[in-house]
């Protein structure tokens, strides 16, 4: 149990003090009535004596009594009788103490510490304490036990009375007729001879002292000096307003009598509607003893008969609490004012000077009095009177009945002793001595009437007397005497099953669990408090079973898992008894120990409770966070209790946005994967248009590769370097057009004014029920960049940041401003399944240059309920469910691990991908390519068109382009570019291959051609696009031709182009900007040529100077094509050569006109002789190369002038030492053996080729053509 103010002892003393009982007449009513208070409620403050007090006991050893307190109440009579259960205006009365008694923020709090847990538990529970006590003090008198029963009576008179004697014998004649007429069940008295103590009220401001006391003194004659008193009070003038302010002791007595007395008030004639609805009250509650309780003839259960209020008598002049009348509404309703007016501290001495003397003076000895009576009685009766009454029951009885068990007790809980029967003299006794602490006396009493109780199969008296019998062994200073808990037990039980009377059951629960408290036997006292719980109170069951959590909490070995649920069914009593806040603060303190546990299904059900309380509560903010919690911890939840918590979210949800509309809330649904966010800058990829092919480039489609990003890198940075002269800027980095998780995000991305960014948002639903999102868009805010003064307007002057975070509905003024820097794209309807993850393409067009931050998504949420739920309820109940929120991206940066201190700590660095800078406008170029094939035979060179459009407003130059294979593809050289048509409509019965016709001679010289190297230079793998003027304008566009010749090997083929061009105006941000395009090529078998070179075995003499050093060159051809993509056989057309020392000089095989046809598998070998060039022209001051042409047909092709040219250079530089300076090209699929140099041996072969050729330095290019078959159905 949690701590209590009161120690356990001291609890005990004050549950069972004296009681007494006042009666006044009107007068002396009157004048107490000037404080605004009867005068039972002005003695109550003062009623604890700070002074000891002594008795002797029948053994005439003197006891000292310690801290005593009386208890004065107002006499009350009525005729109802005791219940074993609490009327509804008591529980009434109960429920508003618990709940005027809350736990405030700040109140001290314990933390306590079990294993990896750490709960903050209040300390104390000042509720239960005020239960507790408002309980004990509302429990009505009984006849098995006397503790509640008046000891004396107080007869007030005033001393400006006409006669007071006569008035004191009028109120001790009432006294007598209400104790001995038998008319009033309650109040029960103590003994016969009631203790009557006159009280001489003295108001000082009104009457005379010195007849006061003049009677006062005659009083003494009368009643005796120890008797009576006389009180002076009232010395306070009213008027005055300069004295200091005297404090007010009574408001903390009198606040549970102000909320008893509010019931009283609207209960006085109740109707049987009232009467209903006071029993529907599921919770206890009470009044202080000591209230003003004279209302209570009309109580609300009282059986209705004539004459039940009233029914008392009274003499006139004489107003008694037995008589409504006026004062008793003025306590009522004068209970919230200030108390105390007239008196000043010396009356407060003077009343506690009274209760001293009372107490001292009369009430002890009164009591000391009747135990040495009852002792003597007991003691003459011992003889013959018992040992009578033993023959008898033994006679007749069947002889004294041993102690049983409760077990299966006789039914006798309606016996009733007679008021002279010695057990009950027993019990009075015991009750006496327990009153003026004789514990040790007590105790024995106790015992021996539990015996006879026992025997008598009393159960009822039994009961108390066990219970008493503990509470007093417990009490017992410095006794070695265990504490019988079996007594208690036995008590609770035989109250409990046997008397059916909860409310003793509850109090004998109360005294022994803190009891067992006190001694640290928590799980006792837990286990007793839970058994205590009934389905017949839920604020008795609600108290208690959070005692028991306290309990599981406090023990040597923490429970904190027992503690946590029952603290749950604690809060689950409390709702149903009413008490919300209650209810929700043991929820709260569950909450600690299932939170983030695992315990998903439990954890669900505390966050539902706790928001429908806070809701309740008028906590919306509290209820939010809890729904929120059900919503995004991964529920297990079924699908219908998901979208009953969805349901409630979205009600709760939208009553707090009607109450705040100024910003948007964030929304827990659905959740976004903010690391998986990706942003796109630029125009989308566009779709192809008739024949023409868009390039590629990149698209939110494509999946991120690492591998690609470097090799895209690679080509980028040649092509920076060949723009700056071979110098890489220091600034330079590359080109990310999406950024993503894995892509550098350090620094603020560079957008372009008037070109979309798009932001693709990663949502997933965790729910199994459906979500409806609408009106999606992202929000931003945006700094303009004033870069010239004319972009700074009036509006922005003031504060130059623009966003649109607000609510859209209380900022439409402002739409205008905010389309005019960005527009933001919507997107109406956007559903999600069940569990669903889904990703949203959000567009923004910037129109400025400035700053843009990306701060999160703007969207109206509602549940997609099942169709019957929707067509039942109408569309009208799917638009309360529709709430306007917004949810913020969290996007966590890279882990930074460069210092000691990034490496012993968790940071992370910036992550910018969302906050992109808006930079002046750029050129954007857009290319297509035209008859672009997609399947190639190794070798075969086609014709294609491209085409360069600018679409933006402004002028591009340094058109250039990369790629991961040069050798690929030419646009022509200076000596090619005229013969080449611009356009495919132009080129379609033209040849770029310059052809003459010459008849086939065998063994005729061949012509040759002088070629200079510059004419075909491309320093590096960077090609330069030749396009007129080197300036393409805005809205202008361009085609020209690109040759295409296919790969070596066999298999399919990646091949990367990267285009990279400029702004005319230097200086910008954006120094360039490139595009992307792939295309893949499969490639298929075609010749495998061979070339072997021998020196020639004939004579010198035999040939002229211009055949000297010839040498033979042997070319095996092979077709190694297997009729694939329809070839159905080759022609060899010709054979060049190209070197700067060598040529071919004839045909030797074959020597007859015939055409060189290769079908599948077939071989040809051609025999050449090669001479050397004139030396004059190998050792020019100017590179050049010797073509030489031999045509095996009728037409001779000039390959100088043709594509050949260029792919023979570029091919060239490819195996030689720029192959390094090109990043190597990717293969889909795997090409034959003859064309893939992976082992050791074969570069050793290879290297020795080479080595061969370059000693003839002699390269030969065989033209050929091949006949292709094209199906019939393919043809249009």
């Amino acid at each position: 149990m949690a701590k209590c103010v009161q120690s356990v002892q001291e609890f005990v003393q004050d549950s069972f003090v004296p009681m007494v009982a006042v009666l006044c007449s009107e007068e002396a009513e009157r004048v107490t009535r000037k404080n605004n208070l009867n005068f039972a409620e002005l003695l109550r403050p003062f009623c604890r004596l700070t002074s000891e007090g002594h008795i002797r006991d029948p053994n005439n050893q003197l006891l000292i009594v310690k801290n005593l307190r009386v208890c004065v109440n107002n006499l009350s009579p009525n005729p109802s009788t005791a219940s074993g259960v609490l009327n509804p205006l008591q529980r009434r009365v109960l429920n508003e103490v618990v709940l005027s008694c809350q736990s405030q923020e700040g109140t001290l709090s314990s933390v306590i510490t079990a294993g990896d847990y750490h709960l903050s538990v209040s300390a104390t529970t000042p509720w239960f304490e005020a239960y507790r006590e408002s309980f004990l003090q509302s429990m009505p008198a009984s006849d098995h036990e006397f503790l509640n029963h008046y000891l004396a009576c107080l007869l007030v008179v005033s001393s400006t009375e006409a006669v007071p004697v006569e008035q004191f014998l009028k109120l001790s004649q009432e006294q007598h007729r209400v104790q001995h007429s038998g008319e009033y069940t309650y109040p029960k008295w103590f003994i016969p001879n009631t203790l009557k103590y006159y009280v001489l009220l003295h108001d000082i401001e009104e009457g005379e002292e010195q007849r006061a006391d003049t009677l006062y003194e005659d009083m003494k004659q009368r009643y005796g000096s120890q008797g009576c008193y006389l009180l002076k009070f009232n010395s306070r003038k009213f008027s005055t307003e300069d004295e200091e302010q005297i404090p007010d002791p009574w408001s903390q007595y009198l606040h549970r009598n102000s909320l008893h007395n509010q019931d009283l008030i609207g209960e006085v004639a109740p109707t049987s509607n009232e009467e209903d609805s006071m029993g529907e009250v599921d919770c206890h509650h009470s009044a202080e003893k000591g209230a003003v309780t004279n209302i209570l003839d009309n109580h609300p259960l009282q059986l209705d008969t004539p004459n039940s209020s009233g029914s008392l008598e009274t003499p006139s002049g004489v107003s008694t609490t037995l008589k409504k009348g006026s004062r008793d509404w003025e306590s009522v309703t004068g209970a919230s004012g200030s108390h105390g007016t007239c008196l000043t501290l010396n009356d407060h001495d003077r009343i506690r000077q009274f209760i001293q003397e009372f107490t001292f003076r009369g009430l002890l000895p009164h009591i000391e009095k009747n135990i040495r009576q009852l002792n003597d009685q007991l003691l003459s009766r011992k003889g013959l009177s018992r040992s009578l009454f033993t023959a008898t029951k033994k006679w007749f009885g069947g002889g004294k009945v041993p102690e049983k068990s409760v077990n299966e007790p006789k039914n006798t809980c309606g016996l009733l002793y007679p008021p002279e029967a010695p057990e009950l003299q027993i019990r009075k006794m015991a009750d006496l001595c327990f009153l003026v602490q004789h514990y040790e006396l007590a105790y024995s009493c106790y015992h021996t009437a539990k015996k006879d109780f026992l025997s008598d199969q009393a159960m009822l008296y039994a009961a108390g007397a066990l219970e008493m019998a503990a509470v007093s062994a417990f009490l017992q200073a410095g006794v070695a005497r265990p504490y019988p808990a079996h007594y208690m037990d036995t008590a609770i039980q035989t109250y409990r099953e046997v008397c059916k009377n909860m409310v003793l059951a509850e109090r004998c629960t109360l005294f022994s669990a803190e009891i067992l408290k006190s001694q640290g036997k928590y799980s006792d006292a837990a286990t007793l408090l839970i058994k205590m719980t009934s389905e017949d109170s839920d604020l008795r069951s609600a108290l208690l079973l959070e005692q028991a959590a306290h309990c599981f909490i406090n023990m040597r070995n923490t429970m904190v898992r027992k503690f946590a649920f029952h603290m749950i069914l604690a809060g689950h009593r409390f709702s149903k008894a009413g008490q919300r806040k209650h209810a929700l603060r043991c929820y709260c303190q569950a909450m600690q120990v299932y939170k983030e546990r695992g315990w998903s299904l439990a954890e669900d059900h505390i966050n539902f409770t706790i928001g429908r309380q806070s809701f309740t509560l008028n906590k919306p903010e509290d209820a939010i966070t809890a729904f929120r919690q059900i919503l995004t911890n991964g529920s297990r939840q079924t699908a219908s209790q998901q979208c009953a918590f969805l349901r409630e979210y979205l009600y709760v949800y939208k009553n707090v946005m009607q109450e705040n509309e100024a910003n948007l809330p964030q929304l827990p649904l659905p959740c976004i994967i903010s690391s998986a966010t990706r942003v796109y800058f630029g125009h989308e990829r566009r779709l192809a248009e008739g024949e023409k092919q868009a390039a590629t480039h990149v698209s939110l489609d494509q999946e991120y590769d690492q591998d690609l990003a470097a090799m895209w890198f690679h080509l980028e940075e040649q092509l920076v370097t060949a723009a700056n002269r071979g110098v890489v800027p220091v600034n330079f980095l590359p080109t990310q057009f999406c950024l993503n998780s894995q892509t550098d995000n350090l620094r603020h991305p560079l957008a372009v004014v008037e070109e979309p960014i798009v932001v693709e948002v990663t949502f997933k639903n965790p729910l199994k029920v459906s979500l409806a999102l609408s009106n999606l868009s992202l929000l931003w805010t945006f700094t303009p960049d004033f870069a010239s003064p004319g972009q700074r307007t009036a509006e922005e002057l003031p504060s130059h940041t623009v966003t649109n975070e607000q609510n859209p509905a209380l900022v439409m003024n402002d739409k205008e401003r905010k389309d005019n820097t960005v527009t933001t794209e919507t997107i109406l309807e956007f559903h999600m399944g069940p569990e669903e993850t889904k990703m949203a393409r959000i567009r923004l067009l910037p129109h400025r240059t400035g700053q843009l931050n990306i701060v999160g998504v703007a969207y109206h949420l509602a549940a997609a309920f099942p169709g019957e739920m929707a067509q039942s309820e109408g569309n009208q109940v799917t638009d309360l469910i529709r709430v306007c929120g917004r949810q913020d991206f969290k996007i966590q940066g890279p882990r930074l691990n460069q210092t000691k201190e990034d490496k012993i700590s968790v940071r992370h660095g910036p992550d910018r991908r969302l906050d992109p800078i808006i930079t002046p406008p750029m050129p954007l170029i857009e290319v297509f390519f035209l008859q672009f094939p997609t399947a190639l035979l190794c070798g075969e060179i086609r014709k294609a068109y491209v085409e360069f459009c600018n679409v933006s407003g402004v002028a591009l130059c340094g058109l250039r382009v990369a790629s991961t294979h040069p050798h690929f593809f030419t646009f022509g050289s200076q000596a090619t570019t005229p013969l080449t048509p611009l356009s495919p409509s132009s080129a379609e019965n033209c040849s770029a291959y310059k052809t003459l016709v010459t008849p086939f001679q065998p063994g005729s010289v061949e012509p040759e051609m002088l070629v200079s190297a510059e004419d075909f230079n491309q320093p590096t793998g960077v090609i330069d696009i030749p396009i007129n003027g080197s300036v393409l304008q805005p809205g202008e566009s361009t085609q020209l031709p690109l040759w295409l010749r296919g790969p070596d090997h066999e298999g399919v083929h990646e091949i990367n182009f990267l285009f990279y061009y400029e702004n005319t105006k230097k200086g910008n941000k954006i120094s360039h900007r490139v595009l992307r395009h792939t295309v893949f090529i499969c490639a298929s078998r075609s010749l495998n040529v061979q070339a072997s070179a021998y020196h020639s075995s004939a004579p010198h003499s035999s040939l002229d100077n211009k055949d000297s050093n010839g040498t033979l060159v042997f070319i095996d051809v092979e077709n190694i094509n297997m009729s694939e993509a329809g070839v159905r056989e080759f022609h060899i057309v010709q054979v060049s050569s190209s070197s700067q020392h060598w040529r071919l000089h004839k045909f030797i095989n074959p020597a007859k006109d015939k055409d060189c046809k290769l079908t599948s598998r077939e071989r040809a070998k051609l025999c050449f002789k090669a001479t050397q060039c004139r030396p004059h022209q190998a050792n020019s001051e100017v590179k050049k190369y010797t073509f030489a042409d031999l045509n095996l047909g009728n037409e001779r092709i000039i390959s100088s002038l043709t594509p050949c040219g260029d792919f023979f250079f570029r091919c060239c530089r490819t195996t030689g030492s720029h192959q390094v300076d090109v990043a190597p090209s990717r293969t889909l699929s795997s090409s034959r053996s003859q064309s893939s140099v992976s082992t050791e041996d074969k570069a050793l072969e290879m290297t020795k080729i080479v080595k061969k050729c370059n000693e003839l330095d002699l390269n030969l290019i065989v033209i050929w053509k091949v006949h292709i078959l094209v199906k019939i159905n393919l043809v249009t």
